[in-house]
Formats: structure tokens, C-alpha cells, sequence
């Protein structure tokens, strides 16, 4: 009989089995629905969780211009950016980057927030993909829906 190990196994590279998740981001709350997609591609569900090594599944994101904020925030937060000049400070609040042009940017700023920053964690973000409408490219890869709306009655507005 083997005696009880003392080491911990370390995921490799080339051992990692890369999954694909879609989520349906309708009417889901923005800190919430980023906090799950960022653990799915990190890799933290897994048993084989290793910090050093992408270990995350790929994550599709379908319309993600219909996520929500709760509250007041929508009005009142705030993305800031800032040009490079003296007194050169942006601002543009939620709602206003909701409905311009590049509504899918609300989530993955939140998602790109909450991965480490470093190589791994750019590597890890090439994993997301994100739409604003319903249609994307990746069906070839039969994505298993990820439904976060009913993992806690929070997760949604409304529910």
C-alpha cells in the first residue's frame, strides 16, 4: 500500500482541458455575472486549479448590450480615462457606454478587472468573447450554457 503523498499535484500546459461556456448576459447584473465569468476563465472551478498556469475554460457572452446595473449606478458610476495631457481627465457614466456604440465593453472592463494583471492574466482574457446581439461564430464548438441567472436570485434584476 502507498503511502498518503505529501506533494501537490501541479497542472501542466499540456494537460489542461479547455472547455467552452456560453452565458446569456439578459438582465443579468453587471458585478455579479463578471465575478463568475472571471473564476470560469481563470480556471477556479476546477480541481485542478494551479495559479501559475491557465487552467480556464473559453467563455462566450451573448447580449451583452441588455446587462443591467442595479440601483442608481447606471447614472452615477463613472468609467474616468485620461488623455495623457495636463488636466487631461475623461469621464463617461455607465449608461452612456450602454447605449453608444461598444455596449460589450461595460463587462469586460468588469471581467478584465477581476483577472490578475501579467501575461497569464492577458492570456487568460483572449478566452472571452463577447456580443452584444444574440449571433456569434463559435457554435462549431458546442458551448454548454453557463446560467447564471439561476445560481442565485441576486444574479438577475428583476428575478
Amino acid at each position: 500500500m502507498k503511502a498518503l503523498m505529501k506533494t501537490t499535484k501541479s497542472a501542466k500546459p499540456h494537460e489542461v482541458e479547455k472547455q467552452w461556456h456560453i452565458v446569456d448576459a439578459e438582465g443579468l447584473v453587471v458585478g455579479r455575472a463578471a465575478s463568475i465569468i472571471a473564476n470560469v476563465l481563470r480556471g477556479k472551478h476546477k480541481t485542478s486549479f494551479t495559479p501559475h498556469v491557465d487552467c480556464g475554460d473559453n467563455v462566450v457572452v451573448i447580449n451583452a448590450d441588455k446587462i443591467r446595473f442595479t440601483g442608481n449606478k447606471a447614472a452615477k458610476k463613472i468609467y474616468y480615462k485620461h488623455t495623457g495631457y495636463a488636466g487631461g481627465i475623461k469621464g463617461i457614466t455607465a449608461a452612456k457606454v450602454l447605449d453608444g456604440r461598444f455596449p460589450e465593453r461595460v463587462l469586460e472592463k468588469a471581467v478584465e478587472r477581476m483577472i490578475p494583471r501579467g501575461p497569464l492574466g492577458r492570456e487568460q482574457m483572449r478566452n472571452l468573447r463577447i456580443f452584444k446581439g444574440t449571433e456569434h461564430p463559435h457554435e462549431a464548438q458546442n458551448p454548454a450554457v453557463l446560467d447564471i441567472g439561476s445560481m442565485n436570485r441576486k444574479n438577475k434584476v428583476g428575478a
